[in-house]
């Protein structure tokens, strides 16, 4: 588990507090840290596909979802399974966006890495991509049940990949009549293997 609130005990240890009042609220001091304690979760998937802005907004929303739960700073950092309640406020904003916007399934599938995967053609237009992550979107609203229940699927089942791979080929040869070549190997079996006796035998 992350130890992301490790600066904000190493800093609230120099702070000096002068009443019970300012000990239960947010200071400046403690939202500051715990801003920066969230860029622990940075390279989490669809946050690492984020631009630096993106990224400094979803953490002040994170921060401010805390802060609005927890209005009682030291109710908040004392509980149990603090890092836990974190993760959980930091997965259900990834969710709330997706939910919002199918286009923000592009943090978790980026478009050059299907490109580079050759899920999708070079050079589509923002429409193009736009109208592929939708239809991607639609297919996988249909078949799970639930965003969180894909989001855990992306992030534990390995299994997974296979249908959301079929998804994303669906959806490219649908909108723009891609399809995945796969090179023809020939398979040898024990039946057509060459006889290397009657070989060694031939080159006598």
């Amino acid at each position: 588990m992350r130890k992301i609130l490790l600066s904000i005990l190493l800093l609230l240890s120099a702070v000096a507090m002068t009443n019970c009042s300012q000990k239960a609220k947010w200071n400046h001091k403690q939202k500051q840290a715990l801003r920066e304690a969230l860029r622990e979760y940075r390279d989490m998937i669809y946050l690492q596909d984020l631009t630096e802005p993106e990224f400094v907004i979803f953490t002040d929303g994170v921060a401010f979802d805390i802060e609005e739960a927890y209005p009682v700073y030291t109710t908040f950092i004392e509980m149990p399974g603090v890092n836990d309640t974190v993760d959980m406020f930091v997965v259900s904003t990834i969710v709330e966006q997706l939910n919002a916007d199918a286009h923000n399934m592009r943090h978790i599938f980026p478009y050059r890495y299907l490109v580079s995967q050759g899920i999708l053609p070079d050079k589509l237009t923002h429409e193009q991509q736009r109208d592929f992550y939708r239809c991607f979107a639609q297919k996988v609203n249909g078949y799970y049940n639930t965003v969180e229940e894909f989001f855990v699927a992306v992030l534990n089942d390995t299994s997974s990949q296979s249908q959301i791979s079929k998804f994303q080929r669906e959806c490219a040869n649908d909108l723009f009549n891609w399809v995945i070549e796969v090179d023809e190997v020939d398979i040898i079996t024990p039946e057509n293997q060459p006889n290397n006796a009657s070989q060694n035998n031939d080159k006598k």
